[in-house]
């Protein structure tokens, strides 16, 4: 069995005029909520073995504030084609996780995030399913279940999703 979990990079800030995409950080209320995220996560033994970020700054600093809640900081990689990508590159880059990753977190962004977890689950609660179908939320943690030995088997469809959490489910707010 094997553990996906796609956290949303957090709310970002539009603040400074002209500045390029990839180096907008968070607004105030993104470093509010990715700390909260991270909390969730350990408080619920949602740890992860590897972590794949994307290279936007947004996504660093999300990673950086939820893995303050790790009394061990997962094992990070930072990856510049999960940047804003397809589905297709954001499956590659899963496909290529360590076999000893069996928790896999990966951090990126809309809209890929969005259709990636929806291409993935194909069961799963169904309240849950309609959330996720609907919306994926800034700072939004999908965390889908697949019975698979490896990473490269990962396939649309064969993910069970375990649980949708937003920041406003646990006290915070969403987009």
């Amino acid at each position: 069995m094997r553990r996906l979990m796609l956290l949303r990079h957090a709310k970002s800030d539009w603040s400074v005029s002209g500045q390029p995409d990839h180096e907008r950080g968070l607004a105030p209320r993104g470093e509010t909520a990715a700390p909260l995220m991270g909390r969730y996560m350990a408080n619920h033994g949602l740890i992860p073995d590897q972590a794949i970020v994307s290279t936007a700054i947004r996504t660093r600093e999300t990673w950086r504030l939820a893995a303050e809640a790790f009394r061990q900081k997962p094992l990070t990689t930072y990856e510049q084609r999960i940047y804003e990508a397809e589905p297709d590159a954001i499956l590659a880059a899963i496909r290529e996780a360590p076999a000893a990753a069996k928790t896999l977190l990966v951090v990126g962004h809309n809209p890929g995030f969005h259709e990636m977890a929806t291409l993935l689950v194909g069961s799963g609660d169904k309240r849950a399913r309609a959330k996720l179908a609907a919306k994926f939320p800034t700072a939004a943690l999908a965390v889908i279940d697949f019975d698979i030995a490896n990473w490269p088997s990962i396939r649309p469809g064969a993910g069970r999703l375990d649980r949708l959490v937003t920041p406003r489910a646990i006290g915070g707010k969403d987009d």
